[in-house]
This record gives structure tokens, C-alpha cells and sequence, in this order.
């Protein structure tokens, strides 16, 4: 299906750029801390920040630069419950070029955003890598089987549905098919790759190919290559 083949790239791609993205804003704070200036801060006031389900607060900060100019500031940063009250003394890095852009000394006010781009960034590129790996590992089992393997003609049983996989509130449709090991007496079921179509209509035999590793049926291909790649 196009769409899984899109999303695996676009996964990966999105997961890439929120790493790009998230060593750029830890070298950006890395080189601020390297040449802040270090002074006491105080809470004077916490500004609520409205989303659709939530209200968080973010603190705003005065401080007096080495100049003894008092800065206003408002951290980048909020939460519910505040993690500060009102009157709190804190401590605050600035650059003397830009006191404005100060930053509290807290965790989540330097590292806060690098730390959840750079999670959501590992989780976004190792899913769409994973599907990548996956499909290409089992590329090359179907290939080894389609030379190697041993073809057998298996009963097909049933087309279902398999509700377990879904792509954009879609589930493929799956052939499952059985065949009767003759030396061993033994039913092994088979089950074919995702159909995104319903290919009931499509199969003009009752039995289907299913190249299979001889010495372990386990491993198997189901050949449903007479199928059309789209219901079109």
C-alpha cells in the first residue's frame, strides 16, 4: 500500500528533523550558559496560559542587571501546578547583551524543549525506521523464498479482515490457507501478506501457492503474485 510506504519515510524524516532540531537548541542553551551572567531573581507574577482542556502558568521574573537596571521577564516555560509562587526568590542566568532573554535555573526552563523535541523525535524516527528494517527484512525472506523454497499447494480456507492492523482507519484483508504435510500427517495454517482490497472475488482457485522452507514450514511465503496490486 502507497500510504504505509509514505508514512514510513515521512515518520523517519519527521523523527530526523526533530533531532536536527534538538541539538540545535541544546547547543543554543550549551553556548548561552557558557558566557551567562549568574543572579537572584524574583517571581512577581504567574501568567496563565489557556489551552482547549487546561490552564497552565508561566512565572514572570524582576531581576536587577550588573548595571542595576531592573529586567522583566517571562520564562518560557509553564505548568499546573505552578512550579513557583508568587514573591519566590530564583536564580537566573542573562547575557549582558540581552538581559530580556534571561532564563530561570531550573530544569525544564534550560532543557524543557530540547529534552521533549528530541523524546518525540526518537520516537517519530524509530518508528518509521522500524517499518523501513521490517519491510526490508521480510523483502529479502520473500525473495530467498521465492528461490529456495520448497512450493506446496495449500487449501485456501478463508478471506478475513485482520482488525489488529490499521492504516488510516483502514484493516487489510488476508488470505489464510492450509496444507497437509504428507510424511508428517501435520496441518500447518497460512496466512498471506496485507491485501488492501477484498480479493474474495479475485480468486479463481480453490488451492493457492505457499513456498515454504523444507525442513521448517514455519518459514513461508504465500504467492498471491495472480493478484492485482490494487482492487482498480
Amino acid at each position: 500500500m502507497k500510504t504505509v510506504s509514505v508514512l514510513k519515510y515521512t515518520f523517519t524524516a519527521i523523527g530526523l528533523a526533530m533531532l536536527i532540531g534538538t541539538f540545535l537548541l541544546y547547543s543554543n542553551t550549551r553556548d548561552f550558559l557558557k558566557t551567562a551572567i549568574t543572579t537572584d531573581g524574583t517571581v512577581v507574577a504567574l501568567v496563565p496560559s489557556r489551552s482547549s482542556n487546561s490552564v497552565t502558568y508561566a512565572p514572570v521574573i524582576q531581576f536587577q542587571d550588573k548595571t542595576g537596571r531592573l529586567v522583566e521577564f517571562m520564562s518560557s516555560s509553564s505548568s499546573n501546578p505552578p512550579s513557583y509562587d508568587e514573591g519566590e526568590k530564583v536564580e537566573v542566568f542573562y547575557q549582558a547583551s540581552a538581559p530580556e532573554s534571561a532564563r530561570i535555573n531550573g530544569f525544564f526552563s534550560l532543557w524543557g524543549l530540547p529534552t521533549i523535541l528530541g523524546g518525540l523525535g526518537i520516537l517519530f524516527f524509530l518508528v518509521g525506521f522500524s517499518i523501513i528494517v521490517f519491510g526490508r527484512l521480510k523483502n529479502r525472506k520473500a525473495e530467498s523464498l521465492r528461490k529456495y523454497g520448497m512450493p506446496v499447494k495449500a487449501k485456501i480456507k478463508s478471506v478475513y479482515i485482520d482488525r489488529a492492523f490499521t492504516v488510516n482507519g483502514r484493516n487489510p484483508y488476508k488470505i489464510s490457507a492450509e496444507w497437509q504435510c504428507p510424511q508428517s500427517a501435520e496441518i500447518h495454517v497460512f496466512n498471506s501478506d496485507n491485501i488492501w482490497f477484498d480479493p474474495t472475488d479475485r480468486i479463481v482457485d480453490e488451492e493457492v501457492t505457499v513456498l515454504i522452507e523444507k525442513e521448517n514450514p514455519k518459514k513461508y511465503h504465500v504467492d498471491i503474485s495472480s493478484l492485482p496490486e490494487t482492487a482498480g
